[in-house]
């Protein structure tokens, strides 16, 4: 996943061996790039912070998990493709699972972290053939990620191989933010049934030129020819 022959890939990789060594609080930017054999100097051009480092890890990860992704079957139930792209992705993740605890134990906060996390709900829905346009998108994005971030918490401290604890939890889960997100879906059809109801006839139109058929047409003056 992560590509080692070049300078992003080996400094995400040593970021990763090094969350896993010791608590990820502990490990500094110039431990990351002599780590990965570079200078601090060459790391700047690559990275500003160490949260920067875990963004680029998580786009990786969204790569590969859509790489791997099962196409949505016609009749499968959205829920069940969601679960196979979760359940998917906490397989790309499974080489990294110490340095992952290091780094949700930390407690320390990574802002340049938040965009590309919610990114990665957006490409799970996508995955699982849910739309996330619209007002009903944005409230899917953020339900899942509740519900990600609570299953993730399960998956690090599950050490059964089959991943018996995590795939309860995450049904679990699933089953209750559908239900959720279909009173949610039905209340945002409602606002926009009222919303097109409330709006004033006509209104975003372009309003009529004053001209159009009120006043006689006018003799037409010959246009100019080319200027040379």
């Amino acid at each position: 996943m992560l590509d080692l022959a070049t300078p992003r890939g080996a400094i995400i990789a040593a970021a990763l061996r090094l969350a896993a060594e010791r608590p990820w609080a502990q490990v500094t930017l110039a431990d990351i790039a002599e780590a990965s054999g570079t200078t601090l100097l060459a790391l700047k051009t690559e990275f500003a912070s160490k949260g920067e480092i875990l963004a680029a890890f998580t786009v990786a990860v969204d790569d590969q998990m859509l790489a791997q992704a099962p196409r949505r079957m016609a009749e499968q139930p959205a829920r069940d493709a969601l679960f196979e792209v979760i359940m998917g992705r906490f397989d790309v993740l499974a080489p990294y699972k110490t340095a992952l605890r290091s780094i949700a134990g930390s407690g320390v906060p990574e802002p340049a972290l938040i965009r590309p996390l919610l990114a990665s709900q957006r490409w799970m829905l996508e995955a699982a053939g849910v739309g996330t346009g619209g007002l009903e998108g944005g409230f899917r994005i953020a339900g899942l990620a509740t519900v990600y971030a609570t299953v993730f918490r399960t998956w690090l401290a599950d050490e059964d191989p089959g991943h018996a604890r995590t795939m309860a939890a995450l049904d679990r889960r699933l089953r209750r933010g559908e239900r959720t997100l279909t009173r949610i879906d039905e209340v945002c059809s409602g606002l926009m049934r009222f919303a097109s109801a409330a709006m004033p006839r006509g209104f975003g139109k372009r309003p009529r030129d004053p001209d159009d058929g009120s006043r006689p047409a006018q003799p037409s003056t010959p246009s100019p020819g080319p200027s040379l």
